[in-house]
């Protein structure tokens, strides 16, 4: 069974994956159109989604905790533009 992770938890871990994506390098030959790395990106990215998309819908999250996930949702769709825009 897998290890239940606490919500402020998986909030610093979708930063982090965030900021993977952010400092994934840019490759020599193809740059921006290197498939490989488009995929490397969006799958750190669909991690970093993946990792806090339920968390506003427990019962236990407190609006803080809903307007930080909210804001992670934007940082993860600025990045996604930044990166391969």
């Amino acid at each position: 069974m897998a290890k239940l992770i606490p919500a402020a938890e998986r909030l610093i871990r979708a930063r982090q994956l965030i900021q993977k994506a952010r400092d994934l390098p840019l490759p020599v030959e193809m740059g921006r159109n290197d498939l490989s790395y488009i995929a490397g990106v969006r799958d750190l990215l669909r991690m970093a989604r993946d990792m806090i998309k339920f968390i506003s819908m427990t019962p236990s999250a407190t609006a803080e905790v809903k307007a930080e996930v909210r804001q992670i949702m934007e940082e993860i769709e600025q990045a996604n533009r930044e990166i391969l825009g």
